[in-house]
């Protein structure tokens, strides 16, 4: 006589949970490639609506997850591409940690990107490399992998040297510091879209960055002055505006903002405001809270 246990095994769909599980555990289940027939169908419907003419989303933000992204930049960046076209399919990443948790990763891993990627610390650039090569799908086209501390100075020969030239699908810009200078300075690059981290604790009506220094490290720095770096959304604004790209959206939290090249995509992503994009309760508290303990530093008005 079977026991309940095995009893339960056979109804059909517990049975089939049950052999899921299983190889879950097993590691047979192969979750990366259901990442990307996932994505290659919502990639699908997005070009269907796109042919009819409609547009998919309302606010970009409303596309997000996160499959190595640390928040729902994944989507987002997937849902843009999508709608504007893949055109080289390459990435450019500035600080792009150990690649586990960075912006180009699901377009090098799920979409047969060519990646370029820079960090400041040879650990990072290490643990990348080894996460790149255990993934089936960068075994044999690992992205190109770079140390270096960028800065005005070399952020062109830096990119000239790895073969990232020209037009690019999406640059991705995270330093936590001299981020409006590295993005005046850059020339080689042609970027279709772009994600900037930007400060959000500073006001919207602020056009501020940190002073130029080259070998800036905020991780050295403590308390308060850990707050005193980057740029806030207004400049970073001014300096895409002035570089021929206009804001599109942020995530929901609001620091990580999305622009577009502005002879791209003009039927289907609008200009959104410094205002719109701060309108969320990340933001809002982060302004409120911290931006006390910040805004008597020598901030540059740009």
């Amino acid at each position: 006589m079977l026991s309940l246990k095995d009893t339960v095994k056979q109804l059909p769909t517990v049975r089939s949970l049950h052999g899921f599980l299983r190889r879950v555990r097993r590691g047979f289940l192969d979750t990366e490639s259901l990442d990307q027939q996932l994505q290659q169908i919502l990639i699908n419907q997005y070009r269907l609506l796109v042919s009819k003419g409609e547009l998919p989303r309302l606010r970009i933000a409303e596309a997000g997850f996160r499959c190595y992204s640390q928040f729902e930049e994944d989507g987002i960046i997937l849902y843009v591409l999508s709608v504007i076209g893949m055109k080289t399919r390459k990435v450019v990443e500035m600080c792009c940690g150990d690649g586990s948790e960075c912006m180009a990763s699901n377009l090098i891993l799920n979409h047969g990107f060519t990646g370029y990627l820079f960090d400041g610390r040879r650990s990072n650039i290490k643990a990348a490399e080894k996460f790149f090569r255990m993934k089936p799908d960068s075994f044999w086209t690992p992205p190109k992998l770079r140390c270096a501390w960028i800065s005005q100075e070399n952020v062109n020969d830096l990119l000239r040297e790895a073969g990232a030239t020209g037009e690019v699908d999406l640059f991705s810009l995270d330093l936590d510091g001299n981020d409006y200078y590295i993005w005046e300075a850059i020339t080689e690059i042609n970027p279709r879209l772009c994600v900037f981290e930007t400060h959000n604790p500073i006001p919207g009506h602020l056009s501020l960055t940190m002073p130029y220094d080259p070998v800036f490290d905020f991780s050295s720095k403590h308390g308060s002055e850990r707050e005193f770096r980057s740029v806030s959304l207004l400049a970073m604004k001014k300096l895409s505006e002035s570089k021929g790209y206009r804001m599109i959206g942020a995530h929901r939290h609001g620091f990580n903002v999305f622009f577009l090249r502005n002879d791209i995509g003009t039927d289907f992503f609008p200009e959104v405001t410094v205002k719109e994009v701060h309108d969320n309760y990340a933001t809002k508290l982060a302004q409120s809270e911290r931006w006390p303990l910040m805004e008597h530093f020598d901030w540059r008005r740009v």
